[in-house]
């Protein structure tokens, strides 16, 4: 197989980047001990993925270019040219056009680069990827952790498709993996991991009213309450036991949900029959 070789810009020191890519012979300079195979060689006959590719200090970029134009190059040190077959592949999440409108990036960096463009939209705007995302870093995270695999309900999917994601999928990832991390038995603790801010919450009594005061009654209390209990059945059709049951999705026992239903005086029988009337 051929080399994949994978350079994160961003994280090369300014001093060291056209060593790092080019490479050096010993004595070159301070520190250099013995010879050194830049990123370009290693990948000779492959690829190389620049990952953050507008990281690139603008006083690089120019030799850069010249081997990615030329398909040659000299180590720092070395007055032999070296010649290399290299398929290169960049990432970038800067507008590169408007970092060659402020001085920073070379216009013909840009246009050699950007043989085949392709614009991912963010995670915000690709909602549908969003699910098998999450189950196959839920998989992964498990996995890593050496823990079995954590199930995650259509509740809470649907409360990730309702986030903002600035972070797009790296922050989906840390949400997942904090909500493993924060799990103590088989259900995913997602409600530890997602902000209330960042998502729109699910209000089931959004017609009981508390503008007037910062508290209410006893009674407003159980109605809402209720209102919640009735809700999440709702939610679940009426299945209060099992996954994706109310008792899950409220993050409670079943049984303490049993109590809690006949409490409120919630029927799942009558509110049962109540829908098939109307079926």
């Amino acid at each position: 197989e051929m080399p994949l070789i994978k350079v994160n810009c961003a994280s090369i020191p300014k001093d060291l980047f056209e060593s790092e890519f080019f490479g050096h012979v010993r004595g070159a300079f301070t520190g250099a001990h013995q010879d050194r195979v830049g990123r370009l060689q290693l990948a000779d006959g492959g690829t190389l993925f620049l990952d953050e590719v507008g990281e690139i200090p603008l006083s690089q970029q120019g030799k850069l270019l010249r081997a990615l134009q030329e398909g040659e190059f000299e180590r720092v040190g070395d007055d032999k040219t070296i010649k290399v077959n290299v398929r290169v592949v960049a990432a970038t999440n800067r507008i590169l056009v408007d970092e060659i409108k402020a001085g920073r990036f070379r216009e013909d960096l840009y246009y050699r680069l950007s043989v085949f463009p392709l614009d991912v939209p963010p995670l915000r705007d690709r909602v549908d990827d969003i699910a098998p995302l999450a189950l196959f870093f839920l998989e992964q995270i498990c996995r890593d952790l050496g823990r079995e695999t954590l199930r995650i309900t259509q509740h809470q999917i649907a409360v990730l498709k309702k986030q903002a994601w600035p972070g797009n999928i790296r922050e989906l990832k840390n949400v997942i993996e904090r909500a493993v991390i924060s799990s103590t038995g088989s259900r995913l603790r997602l409600d530890v991991a997602v902000s209330d801010s960042s998502a729109e919450t699910f209000s089931p009594a959004s017609t009981l009213s508390t503008e007037s005061a910062n508290f209410m009654t006893n009674e407003e209390f159980k109605e809402l309450e209720k209102a919640n209990v009735k809700a999440a059945l709702q939610h679940a059709n009426w299945k209060v036991w099992g996954p994706e049951g109310a008792a899950e999705l409220l993050g409670m026992k079943p049984s303490t949900l049993a109590y809690q239903m006949k409490a409120l005086g919630v029927n799942t029988q009558a509110a049962s029959s109540t829908r098939k009337r109307f079926e």
